[in-house]
């Protein structure tokens, strides 16, 4: 077994950081929401960059979503707006997800918490 440890770590696909959040701020614009979110990626050029971030209700109901069209390579951190996202009446929380070209997206998400 301890020869096939090294195979098995050759065979397995060589994934990235997922990108970071880092901050999110949220403001209420009349009925809708302008949500900003900071992202930290080690985007390498047009093959491999952060490409969106997105707003979910805590079901996973998608929200909006910010599509990033692209790289930032030489801006890192980098902040990214969203607005007119409808956010249901009574929700305290909502949560950022993000996503990679290559490895799409986050399986973790972060809570925020609406001011």
């Amino acid at each position: 077994m301890k020869q096939l440890l090294p195979l098995l770590l050759l065979a397995s696909p060589a994934l990235a950081d997922p990108p970071d959040i880092v901050a999110t701020e949220a403001v209420r614009q009349g009925d809708d929401w302008r949500v900003s979110v900071t992202l930290l990626h080690p985007d390498t050029g047009w093959e491999h960059y952060a490409d969106g971030w997105r707003v979910e209700a805590e079901d996973g109901t998608v929200l909006g979503t910010r599509v990033l069209v692209h790289p930032h390579e030489s801006e890192q951190p980098f902040t990214r707006a969203l607005s007119g996202v409808s956010i249901p009446e009574g929700t305290t929380r909502i949560f950022i997800r993000a996503r990679c070209l290559v490895d799409g997206w986050n399986e973790d998400r972060i809570a925020y918490d609406l001011p």
